[in-house]
């Protein structure tokens, strides 16, 4: 039997205490709100449970009886008038933004919209929704376990690796077939195994929190596979939960954190599957939609839409900041995530719509005891105006670098005027990140991501092919910077292949040799193609999904595992503080960062002033350390140079990584260069040399299994 008391107004969302269920919803606006019972199979409510007491526009009630597992729903009353921006509907079952688990998923039919769809907007659907919406779950109480810790790796010693729980595990062998594609594949030992060989140190997963498939997607038989259209921001996607459940995340991160691998989340609060006015009305809408959403102040029926998605959540409301740091919390708390990627990030500095960096929200995170000790990461654009923000987040964050994507693509393809842009990117972007008072850590370096071109198909396609998107491939950016080196695509010419090899391996070395936190596409060790499909994000299919069956470059995984383990072993290339391009030492007129041009001596006016100007050496040393030291020869010319070492860096050099060798490393007979010599440089390729008697410490490391 179920009994109804006032209950409480904290915290928000369905907490079982072990008698009953609290339950309290945030809504301003609201006149009374409704909390829905139903029993599993059952398509409309078998209770109705109006909530006795507002607090602070906080609805409660505790409800005596109730117990982990009752499925439930909010119906929400209050005014129909979307010309002041309240879209109140009862008849539309909604989601509890606090949801820790969510049964089921949406059936798109026209009576989850609040108005008559396709007519006028002001005229309310009273048909009820409930028939065709997921439920909400209340789960058990969470009890803290040390084993979630996070491995809290730092900053400095992070290499990223950018997956999807599907497209990861969908096709490996030796995952059991009912396991592929959900979050307990992630911790198998092949999975675990093939990214501890890599040496990546942190999985960022794409968005796993409760997402939508879009209704134009689902009407043509497609699906939002990269998750870009949140609706529960607490509970995991339930299309990956498989027979574990809940506790098969957990149990993931667990095993991934004994690895020493961080498990990060990207997270998008930006906005919400919801639509523009036009929308659907499945848990916000109808919630408070003067409140969680930033509203035109000229035409409050309709979303101010910095995002491209229709609407714009309004997290300079305290109660939707509220939520999204009660949110990024619960998943630090219940489930370890380590780090999170703000997906259009620019929207959640907007106060109200002016872009700040010292936004509440970016100071609330700074001050929140257990946030301040997770990694933030920015995409820092929105498509608002002031929206790109490379450069302009605060102390604390670090940001992805798309200007270092486009410089280092730009550059081995022989675009001119790339010199400056890449030597930027390769010390960190200081010119970028260091008003602001931070790091290079700052900077997170990529050539490929989820969006846009996969590094096997920016060698090999020079314009988009997006067909199978259903959208006469006018979807996706045209901005590819890339080049298919005289073939569009597939091709079985020696000469072409050979060359798209080379080039793959050119730009993950100016990844991996950068200041910064350098990131890897989930399948570019394996030269994993999407077929010329820059926007795969409806593709739930081979086009999206690791090919673990073929490997068109089998020595790929290698290089790339033997780059890391260099950039392990260096501290140079792990710097906490810019170069300064001061002298070492007084009496030598050597730099922390110095830069020689072929010829021999260290790069002047002329030299960085040359568009056409290919080829050019950097020599390093760890912050502090300036016996430590690197030297890197970079040549993006078809045809082969000589470098001649400037007297000043001294040698001998030891070569310890060739981007000419498929698996990277120099051969271990491979000749030291004293100071002044002449160093032969192949055509497109990146050549590291270390001081004498390094190199053959650093094979030997490779040689034992880095």
């Amino acid at each position: 039997m179920i009994a109804v008391d006032d209950g409480v107004p904290a915290p928000l969302g369905a907490h079982f205490d072990g008698r009953g269920v609290n339950f309290a919803l945030f809504s301003e606006h609201a006149t009374a709100v409704d909390i829905c019972l139903f029993e599993p199979g059952e398509r409309h409510e078998t209770r109705t449970v109006r909530l006795p007491c507002r607090t602070d526009d906080v609805w409660h009630g505790y409800l005596r009886g109730v117990l982990p597992g009752q499925l439930y729903g909010y119906r929400v009353h209050g005014p129909w008038d979307p010309g002041n921006g309240h879209r109140f509907n009862p008849s539309k079952l909604l989601l509890d933004p606090y949801a820790r688990e969510i049964r089921g998923k949406i059936r798109w039919h026209d009576a989850l919209y609040g108005h008559r769809r396709g007519g006028r907007e002001d005229r309310i659907d009273r048909r009820d929704s409930a028939v065709y919406m997921p439920r909400c779950v209340v789960t058990a109480p969470e009890v803290p376990n040390l084993a979630l810790d996070p491995v809290r790796r730092p900053l400095a010693d992070t290499v990223v690796y950018e997956a999807h729980v599907k497209a990861l595990t969908r096709t490996h062998p030796a995952i059991p077939e009912p396991e592929r594609g959900t979050y307990a594949a992630l911790a198998h030992p092949a999975i675990i195994e093939h990214l501890v060989k890599l040496g990546v140190t942190a999985l960022e997963l794409l968005p796993i929190q409760g997402f939508v498939d879009d209704r134009f997607l689902v009407d043509k038989g497609l699906v939002n596979f990269w998750g870009y259209q949140p609706l529960s921001y607490f509970a995991p996607d339930p299309r990956y939960l498989g027979e574990g459940g809940l506790g098969s995340l957990k149990a993931a991160i667990r095993e991934l954190n004994a690895a020493g691998i961080e498990t990060w989340l990207d997270v998008v609060y930006n906005h919400t599957a919801e639509g523009d006015h036009t929308g659907p009305t499945l848990a916000f809408r109808g919630i408070d939609n003067a409140s969680y959403y930033k509203l035109d102040p000229a035409d409050r029926h309709r979303n101010i839409d910095c995002t491209g998605c229709g609407n714009t959540f309004d997290v300079s409301h305290p109660r939707v900041m509220q939520l999204v740091l009660d949110s990024l919390r619960h998943w630090v708390t219940a489930y370890g995530i380590a780090g999170f990627r703000f997906d259009l990030a620019s929207s959640l500095g907007r106060s109200p719509l002016a872009f700040s960096p010292q936004a509440a929200f970016f100071q609330a995170v700074a001050q929140d005891p257990v946030l301040a000790r997770v990694k933030m990461v920015a995409e820092p654009w929105d498509i608002g105006e002031g929206g790109y923000q490379l450069g302009g987040y605060p102390r604390g964050w670090s940001e992805w670098n798309d200007q270092f994507r486009d410089a280092t693509r730009g550059f081995w393809k022989g675009d001119s005027g790339t010199l400056a842009k890449v030597t930027q990117g390769l010390t960190g972007s200081r010119e970028v990140f260091a008003p602001s008072r931070r790091s290079p850590l700052a900077s997170v370096n990529f050539i490929a991501s989820h969006d846009g071109f996969t590094l096997a198909d920016t060698v090999a396609y020079e314009a988009k092919h997006n067909e199978a998107n259903g959208e006469d491939n006018r979807d996706g950016h045209g901005h590819n910077v890339s080049r298919n080196y005289g073939v569009e695509g597939d091709t079985d010419n020696p000469a072409v292949l050979s060359l798209r090899a080379r080039q793959k391996r050119n730009m993950l070395a100016t990844v991996m040799l950068a200041q910064g936190v350098p990131m890897l596409l989930m399948g570019d060790e394996r030269s994993r193609s999407q077929g010329g499909n820059n926007n795969a994000y409806a593709q739930d299919n081979p086009t999206s999904w690791m090919d673990w069956s073929t490997d068109p470059d089998p020595a790929l995984s290698g290089f790339v595992s033997n780059l890391l383990a260099l950039r392990r072993s260096q501290p140079a290339l792990r710097r906490r503080r810019f170069f300064t391009g001061t002298l070492i030492d007084p009496d030598q007129p050597l730099r922390d960062v110095h830069w020689l041009a072929p010829e021999g001596t260290e790069m002047g006016e002329s030299h960085w002033s040359d568009d056409g100007l290919q080829a050019f050496g950097m020599q390093i040393g760890n912050d502090g350390e300036p016996g430590d030291r690197l030297l890197m020869l970079f040549n993006a010319g078809e045809g082969a140079c000589t470098f001649h070492l400037d007297p000043v860096v001294g040698g001998p050099w030891w070569p310890v990584f060739d981007t000419g060798e498929p698996e990277g490393a120099s051969p271990p007979d491979a000749p030291a260069y004293a100071s002044g010599a002449a160093v032969p440089l192949a055509g497109r390729t990146v050549l590291v040399l270390t001081a004498a008697g390094a190199g053959a410490g650093i094979r030997a490391g490779w040689a034992s299994g880095r």
